[in-house]
């Protein structure tokens, strides 16, 4: 009798020629670019270093596409981007201590916006690992440790035979929900010695699925489809599981508003008779949230900026649908449904009754009529017109990043993303330096499209190095640099809160004469010339700068009131 586990994968005739016969001069970095490329990789971002160089001198043996950027931080921003924009586990190859250390930032980023990135780093030699203190170059006491509060695994590898598996299974957990980053580390001497371990010839994954508990979706659909004023809060986890048609059709079916956080952007349709948009930090929503006898909450952890800086209070029944088990009712109690955003919102297609409810469209109008009033009153004529100027320049289907700016806190309340997965920022860790580099990683992702990306002056001396990066790759990314003389949020919450700014102001370079230095085309424009100035840019081939000198204001919180 045959049982399933007696089954085996029979090598084929090329698997055991290569295997018997594999080419000379293969090294334990061979290894690793080869189970890259049998999990399916076909690019790969990073920096070369001293004890990584067994690992890039095996790129050069293999099919992989190379993206070096200039700082390890910006490199794994731009595997970020790749991450989100393909959905696949993006690489991103490292070296040992400072280099592997300057990548925190991005990957505390990735992993709190769910992005899958595989961080491969080399280590020193392997009698080094254990806390002995040899004084090797690079030398940490336990580099793992630095990394292990940030990814969501950790993976040492001390033989070249455990290369294979371990890059395997680190890529397993980048891509099961929630996704995110991962942390593989390989000593200089097994990545540098010869090998006799066979050339890797497969390597298929299968990330575990997260459907919903069946009893917690009868109870979830029985309390949706028996509410009188259900509504829908549609996070990142709704995008990244592209789920935005089922949610369209849940919504349509239960006649609830939905409105999307800011990692949600492009989850529901922007002008839809549901739509409540993304005008979280306005106390009109909130109220109307507050509200609702049954909230659906999908794909997110109602955290600090989804939730009106905390002074959201839910009054009626919440529902969660979360993938992250540490998210799921950590701000509020809820019906708690750990579970992929897709699977569960087939769930409920599947179980809710319909429910009819004429005045809903009605209601989600009086609320964003209540919205542009409050924004109209504050005289911010000018952050209005910039927005809406970028929205008219960006040509449908171009994706956009944004920094840390002013101008990107803006777009996360009033900013059309027009499509799932086609806006994104750095408000999940809220690091400086996100936006150019990211939309590098994005343009490598899909070429058909040009790519925005929009900083602050501050912001902008993150990145300048990767204008190098744009020029020699000859990426489509055009960039926008809104120049305020400093750090513009910065300054504004300094003033509101001590009546004058500190540390605020900055001494900057000439940006478009910095961005011809580098061979990439550069413009100062102005509010009235932004639209034509920037559409121009995008549709030309290549990377270009736009650089927009203008004093920006934020519209008035309603947390504080």
């Amino acid at each position: 009798m045959t049982h399933d586990h007696d089954l085996v994968l029979r090598p084929t005739a090329a698997q055991t020629e290569a295997a018997l016969n594999p080419p000379p001069g293969r090294n334990g970095g061979d290894l690793v670019v080869e189970t890259l490329a049998g999990l399916g990789a076909t690019t790969v971002f990073g920096l070369p270093g001293q004890h990584a160089l067994g690992m890039f001198d095996a790129l050069r043996r293999s099919d992989l596409r190379y993206i070096g950027l200039r700082v390890e931080n910006n490199a794994g921003f731009a595997a970020d981007a790749y991450g989100r924009i393909t959905g696949e586990a993006a690489p991103l190859l490292l070296s040992t201590g400072p280099g592997a250390l300057t990548s925190l930032a991005a990957l505390q980023e990735a992993r709190a916006a769910s992005a899958p990135v595989l961080a491969i780093s080399s280590q020193v030699p392997t009698a080094g690992l254990g806390g002995g203190r040899h004084g090797y170059l690079h030398e940490l006491p336990d580099q793992a440790a630095s990394f292990r509060g940030v990814v969501k695994s950790v993976h040492t590898v001390r033989t070249q035979s455990q290369i294979p598996s371990a890059i395997a299974e680190a890529w397993t957990s980048a891509l099961t929900v929630p996704h995110g980053p991962v942390w593989v580390e390989i000593p200089q001497d097994v990545l540098l010695a010869e090998t006799a371990v066979p050339v890797v010839t497969g390597g298929d994954t299968f990330p575990e699925e997260l459907p919903p508990r069946p009893e917690l979706t009868a109870v979830a659909a029985d309390l949706l489809s028996r509410a009188e004023r259900p509504a829908i809060i549609a996070g990142g986890g709704v995008v990244r599981a592209d789920a935005s048609k089922k949610l369209r059709q849940l919504a349509e079916r239960l006649q609830a508003p939905v409105v999307t956080t800011f990692g949600g952007k492009g989850a529901f349709p922007w002008t839809h008779p549901l739509s409540l948009q993304s005008w979280l930090e306005d106390r009109h929503t909130t109220d109307f949230l507050e509200d609702a006898d049954v909230l659906l909450v999908v794909g997110s952890g109602l955290g600090e900026l989804s939730s009106n800086y905390h002074t959201f209070r839910p009054r009626g029944r919440v529902i969660q649908i979360e993938a992250d088990l540490g998210k799921l009712e950590s701000n509020h109690p809820a019906l708690g449904l750990h579970a992929d955003a897709r699977l569960a919102l087939q769930a409920l297609l599947e179980t809710v009754g319909e429910r009819t409810d004429p005045a809903a469209p009605e209601r989600v109008r009086a609320v964003l009529d209540k919205v542009r009033e409050r924004i109209a009153s504050q005289e911010l004529t000018l952050e209005q017109d910039v927005l809406a100027a970028v929205r008219r320049a960006l040509p449908p289907g171009a994706p956009s990043f944004w920094d840390m700016t002013i101008l990107a806190y803006w777009a996360w309340s009033a900013f059309d993303a027009e499509a799932p997965n086609a806006m994104h920022s750095a408000q999940g860790a809220g690091g400086l330096g996100y936006g150019f580099p990211a939309a590098l990683g994005a343009a490598v992702a899909d070429p058909t499209h040009p790519v925005l990306a929009v900083s602050g002056d501050g912001g902008a001396l993150y990145s300048i190095a990767e204008l190098a990066t744009a020029r020699q790759y000859d990426l489509n990314v055009t960039w926008l640099i809104v120049d305020d003389g400093g750090y513009g949020i910065l300054r504004e919450y300094m003033t509101d809160a001590f009546g004058q700014p500190t540390a605020t102001e900055l001494t900057r370079p000439d940006y478009v004469a910095l961005a011809e230095s580098f061979g990439v085309p550069g413009v100062r424009t102005s509010p009235k010339t932004l639209e034509a100035d920037l559409a121009k840019a995008l549709a030309a081939p290549g990377p270009s700068v736009v650089v927009l000198p203008a004093v920006l204001r934020m519209f008035a919180p309603t947390h504080l009131d």
